[in-house]
């Protein structure tokens, strides 16, 4: 598909069918619109919002920015960590040969993910909100909200896009449904020109009544060439990592202000920490992940203190998850920025 179909085809799918998601499995069979951009360094592939062919088409992640594929010097950073989709699981499978992902779970690269507007005040076929996706409607048999449970849209909002030959700038409007909830959020993600560097940046106003409190994490979803996180991958930290619980030393180890796997994850395990030892300024949201075997790595700045850190991993990906506090008071704006360093290892 060339670019400008691919573009149309986003156009068209977002707004006459913004409100028709369907909660089966992704449509495989259909070239999901996307957008090539790169800046003599990196070259990525970025999927645009589309109700009908999108990539993803969940209603937990963002669906603005998502980045199928990312190459440096050889060396593929993000791609899919699943080898299938299917709507009847719930969050993903890992049976050690295939990793099958639900349709709330089957995103790629820097995906985010925003904390859940307004869902114990609704009423019963009312509407609740979630940043980057929508007003969604809340069931009315009682059951708590979760994050891989398919839910109706109530108002889809008006998405915008604006590719470039090395960006995309994406707009996501959402009116006052009812819930109190309204906003404004423009997110760019960008190729800095002539060097290995992607840029994600974001603005979000607050146009409802109420204020919006809570917490946006980037789940950062690194398949480093393929390699299976193991003791070949050292994550560093600016500051002594520390953790909630003890690990395992047969599983992970810290050392200071690094984070090493002592084994490869088994091919039906994962691996995960909640980490602290952070301050409370943005100094301490700079992290490095590097893979000796296959020589390269990645630095991942941010420009907001860190609200919560985690890590997650199975044999197929490695993610590193830092989250942000939002308090965003009704008229007022909040703005933040990721930067993304690729680089080789001799």
């Amino acid at each position: 598909m060339n670019r400008r179909v691919s573009i149309l085809m986003a156009l068209l799918g977002v707004s006459a069918l913004a409100g028709a998601w369907v909660p089966a499995m992704h449509a495989r069979t259909l070239t999901p619109p996307s957008v090539q951009i790169g800046n003599g360094a990196i070259s990525a592939t970025v999927y645009l919002p589309d109700a009908a062919a999108g990539f993803y088409r969940g209603t937990r992640f963002d669906w603005a920015g998502v980045i199928g594929r990312l190459e440096y010097r050889g060396h593929t950073f993000y791609a899919p960590w699943f080898t299938k989709t299917d709507a009847t699981v719930r969050d993903f499978l890992n049976d050690g040969v295939d990793v099958t992902a639900g349709p709330h779970t089957a995103v790629t690269g820097p995906a985010e993910e925003f904390s859940v507007l307004g869902f114990a005040e609704a009423a019963p076929g009312g509407a609740f909100v979630k940043i980057g996706v929508g007003a969604l409607r809340k069931p009315d048999d009682g059951s708590a909200y979760s994050a891989y449970r398919s839910y109706e849209f109530a108002d889809a909002g008006k998405r915008t896009v604006t590719p470039r030959a090395d960006g995309v700038d994406f707009t996501h409007e959402l009116a006052e449904n009812g819930s109190g909830f309204a906003y404004l959020y423009t997110k760019n993600v960008r190729l800095n020109p002539g060097r290995p560097e992607l840029v994600i940046a974001h603005r979000l106003v607050n146009r409802g009544t109420k204020p919006i409190v809570g917490t946006v994490y980037n789940h950062n979803f690194l398949v480093l060439d393929g390699q299976t996180p193991g003791p070949d991958f050292v994550i560093t930290a600016p500051f002594e990592l520390k953790t909630d619980k003890p690990l395992d030393p047969a599983v992970a180890v810290i050392s200071g202000k690094q984070f090493r796997y002592a084994a490869p994850v088994p091919d039906k395990g994962r691996v995960a920490a909640q980490f602290q030892g952070f301050g409370a300024t943005a100094a301490d949201y700079r992290f490095t992940i590097e893979n000796r075997k296959a020589g390269a790595g990645v630095e991942m700045i941010g420009d907001r203190p860190l609200n919560r850190l985690a890590l997650w991993s199975i044999r197929t990906v490695l993610a590193l998850e830092p989250f942000l506090e939002l308090n965003i008071a009704p008229g007022a704006e909040h703005t933040w920025e990721y930067t993304y360093r690729y680089y080789t290892i001799p």
